[in-house]
């Protein structure tokens, strides 16, 4: 049975869509069966399920809650789920069955044998349906798994011979693939599976803890989705204080290992054995396990995958869970890690990884593999993979003897600034608390000290000290200074809000670089000092990224994050010209692949996220949002802008509640982490989710805390963050035209000066809502039109869409239907071209309220079958009271009933419904 502690914190995150489906099965056949692993959280959606029951129905729960050793004792299963049975109760079944109920619970004699195994299930069913006369009765069972065979023979009986039709039966049963159990015993019911928690519903889950967001990736990948034990790390991590490191760095706490434990207990041995060398491998393909242990292992895998334990991708093998590959190789023993290592080293064909696993199956000093490990690290370093490169570099300094103190020192610098691109907190701190301790060398500890900021990420707010330490130790060079300089003017930008100050420091930083012949700081320098500028509305800009990109030896190989291409990317898209920035953003992103850090990468998606969506390529968008959360969440980096990304792609292409759910969890992120360019961006996209979809208020709330941040980081190009328009327009709509007109015009002003094609029609569609607010309907519909028209030019096609959709609301606004269906006809066909389909649904609600679209008869199917029954009922006429009396059920659930079912078929009222099921009298239940 597992030791870990109960689902603590756990209000069913996550949870909802299972919920409906279960209840579902209950009212329409009486019966459900749910199945999972250990620590899914089976127990909690019991508990809750009955708990409900019991309360909205008045229920009688009756439980059973095996534990292994229950399967050895004939009818132990039953004796718990009868022992609140009253005897009262009992004596209302006949003789013989009575009997055999009382023997079972030790109430009455046990005849030799044991009680006749008919006649126990004849009495089970009796007593059930006298039960269920009085109250509905819930039969709950959990870990139906241990049920012994004699009492889910009963239950089984009993099922089918009960004959009320207020009873009902839930089994949760632990299990991988099906639910046997369960399945044997509500045969009417198809078993659901308890899937595990996506990455937002650990993020919620876990968030109620204290922890840091930019744990959540880590939490997810070692948990594996299952509550329990991300949970339990999490608790760990909070309560002993370790929340600053990854969860990876500390130790797996022991009930999680329990839950792990369990999982592995569903495979034989031998597939415990590939697993454990999959453990140990960096990468593990079928092909190299083959190698390893042959002509076992594909039936060794396809045991562990039955057991939800990995999965295999063509050749790659994926643990579900990290936890599970921890407590695989942490409680394995030495001799078995070794031997395994020693094996790997020889079956893996990429020698980088070939010389870890050398270096893991051996000990102590040794100069051969110091090297080789160091050889190892600038190899992986070239790759790209600088997380692998600094576990390398901290090996190798580890491997070097004493009289190779300076080569040692040199890996641990090279593997604090590697850990620092690949932002590893952990790496980072491993080898800058060596490098202190072994030199005193002013270049050593700076570079130490910056790769602590860099592995920061975005969570800068915490970082002072350690720069302010790094600037007195660059003393006077000014190449170190140049390095200094350049990240307090990023966080001077993400952290404090201050771009002023941001391009003061960047042009510190560019000086001191070309004192100190750095090309490429002094490249990256110019750029950001660009950046800023641009942010700002000074027009310097373009000049000082021209600056950028024209100092000599900078390499258009590495040209990515930071340096004047991808800045140059950034300026054409805040300037609409979507094609040459996807074209620049595509050529950048393998360089930044190859030799970027995570970050690199993340910043060169996110820009062709925002390019995307911008350019209605919906499909596209969706695709590099789902690779920055991976990566980004992989990387342990502040999430924040993923979960930007994620909204950005959501709103054009997914779904908006999602996208919803995503930016609200990217504010909670950024305030975290005091990420301010990141907290107005997610705010942006809520705001304008809320604007689209009618909470004007609550729009004009979250669009004035843009404006009020872009206010003090002193942000004055409207391109960058195109909120303008879209507070103005929701100020219209919750009844504020005077501060809307305020805000369009003195906008408008600085577009004017700047340029800002794509702002102004955003403004013109702004004004058009505004003065057909105030009935100047002619000049609304120019401004509305032209608005429409600059959009299609610029390629802004999400925009040209929502302006399409405001013209045809105009429209409707004059009577004019057959405009106003034309315009909206027009909205929703660009929306399907692009595959924008939130957008199109909204387009078709409009096409609806026009009657545009032929309105089908209500689709009474849709209903579950308890909703069906009730719907029938009202239709009749028959009263709430009534209702409930008739379907045994409390007036509180026909009262949910009834809003899920107005819901479900677009009606208002009770009076509603009867009318719309008398007028199809076909579709009636």
């Amino acid at each position: 049975m597992t030791t870990c502690s109960p689902v603590r914190g756990n209000d069913l995150v996550g949870r909802n869509r299972l919920l409906a489906r279960i209840s579902s099965s209950l009212l329409g056949h009486g019966q459900a069966t749910i199945f999972g692993p250990a620590g899914i959280g089976k127990s909690a959606l019991l508990a809750h399920l009955a708990a409900t029951a019991a309360a909205d129905d008045g229920a009688r729960v009756l439980w059973s809650r095996p534990e292994p050793g229950d399967q050895k004792l004939p009818h132990a299963g039953l004796a718990e789920l009868l022992d609140t049975v009253e005897t009262a109760a009992l004596r209302a079944i006949p003789g013989p069955q009575r009997e055999a109920l009382t023997a079972i619970l030790r109430r009455g004699p046990v005849p030799p044998g044991g009680p006749d195994p008919l006649t126990v299930r004849l009495a089970l069913g009796r007593l059930l349906d006298r039960l269920a006369r009085d109250v509905p009765v819930l039969v709950a069972v959990d870990n139906a798994q241990w049920l012994d065979p004699e009492s889910l023979d009963a239950l089984a009986g009993a099922v089918r011979t009960a004959r009320s039709g207020r009873l009902r039966l839930l089994v949760a049963e632990r299990a991988g693939i099906t639910a046997r159990a369960g399945a044997a015993i509500s045969s009417q019911a198809v078993p659901m599976r308890v899937p595990p928690l996506n990455l937002e519903e650990i993020a919620q889950l876990t968030s109620r803890l204290g922890l840091p967001f930019r744990r959540v990736g880590q939490l997810h990948a070692i948990s594996g989705g299952n509550p329990a034990v991300a949970l339990e790390l999490g608790l760990s991590l909070a309560g002993t204080g370790l929340d600053g490191q990854p969860p990876e760095s500390v130790p797996l706490p022991p009930a999680a290992r329990a839950v792990v434990r369990e999982w592995l207990a569903e495979i034989p041995e031998s597939a415990a054995h590939t697993l454990l060398t999959a453990s140990l491998s960096r990468r593990p393909t079928v092909g190299q396990l083959n190698r390893v242990r042959p002509g076992r292992v594909e039936e060794d895998l396809a045991r562990a995958a039955a057991a939800q334990l990995v999965t295999v991708d063509r050749e790659r093998v994926r643990f579900t869970a990290g936890a599970t590959a921890i407590v695989l190789a942490e409680e394995s023993s030495h001799a078995e890690r070794t031997t395994a290592h020693r094996l790997l080293a020889h079956a893996v064909e990429d020698p980088i990884e070939a010389a870890w696993h050398q270096a893991c199956a051996s000990t102590g000093v040794s100069q051969e593999t110091a090297d080789c490990l160091a050889v190892a690290a600038k190899s992986a370093r070239r790759r790209g993979d600088h997380a692998f490169a600094a576990e390398l570099g901290l090996l190798a300094a580890d491997r070097m003897p004493p009289v190779d103190a300076e080569k040692a020192l040199a890996c641990l610098v090279e593997a604090a600034e590697d850990a620092g691109l690949a932002g590893r907190a952990d790496l980072a701190g491993r080898a800058a608390e060596l490098i202190f301790l072994r030199s005193d060398a002013p270049a050593d500890r700076v570079r130490a000290r910056l790769a602590l900021v860099d592995s920061a990420g975005q969570s800068l707010a915490d970082t002072d000290e350690v720069l302010a330490r790094a600037l007195t130790e660059a003393g006077a060079d000014p190449v170190l200074l140049a390095a200094v300089h350049l990240r307090l003017a990023t966080k001077a930008q993400l952290c404090d809000g201050d771009p002023a100050r941001a391009a003061a420091e960047a042009d510190k930083a560019a000086v001191l670089a070309q004192q100190g012949n750095q090309a490429g700081v002094r490249a990256i320098a110019l750029t950001m000092q660009a950046r800023m500028q641009r942010v700002l509305g000074d027009p310097v800009a373009e000049q000082t990224l021209a600056r950028a990109m024209a100092v000599p030896g900078v390499h258009a190989e590495v040209d990515s994050l930071n340096f004047a291409r991808f800045l140059a990317a950034r300026h054409a898209l805040f300037d609409d010209r979507l094609g040459h920035a996807r074209e620049e953003l595509l050529a950048l992103l393998p360089a930044a692949e190859n030799t970027g850090g995570a970050d690199d990468v993340v910043e060169v998606l996110r820009s062709l996220v925002e390019v995307e969506a911008r350019g209605g390529h919906c499909a596209a968008c969706l695709e590099h949002a789902r690779r920055v959360v991976r990566l980004r969440f992989d990387a342990g980096l502040s999430p924040g802008p993923a979960w930007y990304a994620g909204a950005v792609a959501e709103m054009a292409g997914g779904a908006f509640d999602r996208a919803e759910s995503l930016a609200e969890l990217g504010v909670r992120a950024s305030e975290e982490d005091h990420d301010l360019v990141f907290l107005s961006r997610n705010l942006y996209v809520r705001g304008v989710l809320k604007l689209v979809t009618g909470e004007a208020a609550h729009a004009v709330r979250l669009l004035s805390r843009v404006r009020r941040l872009e206010a003090e980081q002193q942000i004055g190009d409207p391109s960058v963050l195109r909120w303008h328009g879209e507070l103005a327009e929701a100020l219209v709509a919750a009844g504020e035209p005077g501060e809307a007109g305020e805000l369009i015009e003195q906008t408008r002003r600085v577009a004017r000066i700047l340029d800002r094609q794509g702002v102004l029609a955003a403004l013109d569609r702004a004004d058009g809502v505004l003065r057909a607010a105030r009935g100047d309907v002619e000049h609304a519909e120019t401004l509305i039109t032209a608005a429409a028209g600059r959009f299609a030019e610029l390629g802004l096609r999400v925009e040209h869409g929502r302006t399409l959709l405001a013209q045809g609301r105009l429209e409707r606004s004059r009577r004019r239907g057959a405009a106003a269906r034309e315009a909206v006809r027009a909205a929703a066909a660009e929306f399907t071209a692009i595959g924008a389909k939130p957008w199109a649904r909204l387009a078709n609600e409009e096409l609806d309220r026009l009657g545009a679209r032929p309105q089908p008869a209500p689709r009474v199917g849709a209903l579950s079958d308890a909703e069906a029954e009730l719907a029938a009922l009202v239709a009749q006429g028959v009263s709430n009271r009534e209702a409930a009396a008739r379907l045994f059920v409390s007036v509180k659930t026909v009262e949910a009933r009834l809003t899920r079912i107005y819901r479900k078929l677009g009606v208002l009222s009770r009076s509603q419904l009867v009318v719309l099921l008398r007028q199809h009298p076909s579709r009636r239940p």
